[in-house]
């Protein structure tokens, strides 16, 4: 095997916790309710929209003008986004500190709206510890596009065959691997270090 000198890391779901219903509890009556906001809107893709770089106040005019009984649930996602998240996976960021103590070069690749990264960097001060982050919204390009991988790579002169890429997404973790990277799919921060340590990583 390659030796792996590179460690990319996606950000929601893998150091930062994120999930929208915590919002939209203290919004709506009860689960029924909320499942039927985020299905009739199809919530997941509206949000993808702004992390490919679509400013929210254009989503939220559109959005709103076809659904206008959801437009203020739609507002108040921007409003109060820090609502859906929660303090970063402790061992996720350990982790993230024992790589790069050891050497290893650490970056991030992350679909994340260019409005509310800003506001996730004041949360989580473990952000500033990344050699670089690509945000696909400040890019305009998504994962699992081929295409924000690459130009990771260009960025920041990775070579594929020598990184691993750490992403909740079967989707992104399968691009990944088309273009020669080693990848894990996180489910869960404790399984992580295992799964490292099979890739003969120092953690």
């Amino acid at each position: 095997m390659t030796r792996i000198d590179t460690v990319v890391f996606d950000l929601g779901n893998v150091l930062i916790p994120w999930e929208p219903r915590w919002l939209f509890r203290k919004l709506l009556q009860d689960e029924a309710e909320i499942e039927r906001f985020l299905q009739d809107v199809d919530f997941n893709r509206w949000n993808a929209i702004h992390d490919a770089g679509q400013p929210f106040a254009v989503g939220i005019e559109s959005h709103g003008a076809q659904f206008p009984h959801y437009r203020h649930l739609l507002q108040a996602y921007f409003d109060r986004w820090e609502e859906s998240v929660a303090p970063a996976f402790e061992e996720s960021v350990r982790l993230l500190r024992e790589l790069k103590t050891a050497g290893l070069r650490v970056l991030a690749l992350t679909n994340f709206s260019a409005e509310t990264f800003p506001r996730a960097r004041r949360l989580y001060d473990f952000l500033d510890e990344f050699e670089g982050i690509v945000v696909s919204g400040d890019e305009g390009l998504i994962k699992p596009d081929a295409a924000i991988y690459k130009l990771l790579f260009e960025r920041y002169s990775v070579k594929p065959e020598q990184a691993v890429f750490i992403d909740d997404s079967v989707a992104n973790v399968a691009t990944a691997r088309q273009l020669g990277m080693q990848a894990i799919h996180f489910t869960e921060p404790g399984l992580l270090r295992q799964h490292l340590r099979e890739l003969s990583l120092p953690v």
